[in-house]
C-alpha cells in the first residue's frame, strides 16, 4: 500500500525508460527524439520529483519505442547523469547509464553567430567531444573552435 506522499507510475510493458532527468528538462529529451505526442506513442512523464542523487528530476517512460545508443548520447547533452532502461515485457533487460558522444551533428547550432554553420546552408553545424565531466560535458566546434557547454546547448535548443 502506498503512503499519501508517493506518486503512482503506471509500469509500461516493452519501451525506454529515462531517469534521473534534471528537473524541468525532460521536454527537451522529447525534443531530441522527435516526440510531438501524435506518434501513438505512450508517454509518462514525471516532472521535478525528490531524487536523492541529483536533488530533483524528471522521469520519462515511453512505451512501444526504444531508445538507439546514438539518441540516448544525444540526451547526455542536456541531462548528462541520465540512466536508460530498456523494458521488455515488464522487466528491466538493459539498464545503463548515459555517456556523451564523440560528435554532435545537426541537433544544436554554434552559438558564434558568426560560425559558417550558422551562415552556409551547407555547413551543418558539428561538435566534438572536449570534456568528459558528468555534470556538463563540452563540445567544440569543427569550425570555429567555439564552445558548446550543456547549458549553451539548452538555450539552442529551446530556440
Amino acid at each position: 500500500m502506498s503512503g499519501a506522499s508517493e506518486l503512482i507510475v503506471k509500469r509500461i510493458r516493452d519501451g525506454s525508460v529515462i531517469d534521473h532527468i534534471p528537473a524541468g528538462r525532460s521536454l527537451l529529451v522529447l525534443k531530441i527524439l522527435g516526440i510531438k505526442g501524435d506518434e501513438g506513442y505512450r508517454v509518462a512523464l514525471v516532472m521535478n520529483v525528490e531524487s536523492r542523487k541529483i536533488g530533483r528530476k524528471d522521469i520519462l517512460k515511453i512505451e512501444g519505442r526504444y531508445i538507439s545508443d546514438s539518441e540516448a548520447s544525444m540526451i547526455t547533452l542536456i541531462a548528462p547523469e541520465a540512466t536508460l532502461n530498456i523494458v521488455k515485457n515488464y522487466r528491466v533487460v538493459h539498464k545503463v547509464r548515459l555517456k556523451p558522444p564523440s560528435m554532435v551533428r545537426g541537433i544544436v547550432k554554434c552559438p558564434n553567430s558568426m560560425c559558417v554553420s550558422n551562415n552556409d546552408p551547407e555547413a551543418q553545424p558539428v561538435f566534438t567531444l572536449e570534456k568528459t565531466d558528468s555534470r556538463e560535458p563540452s563540445f567544440r566546434c569543427i569550425y570555429c573552435e567555439t564552445r558548446l557547454t550543456g547549458s549553451d546547448a539548452l538555450t539552442e535548443l529551446y530556440g
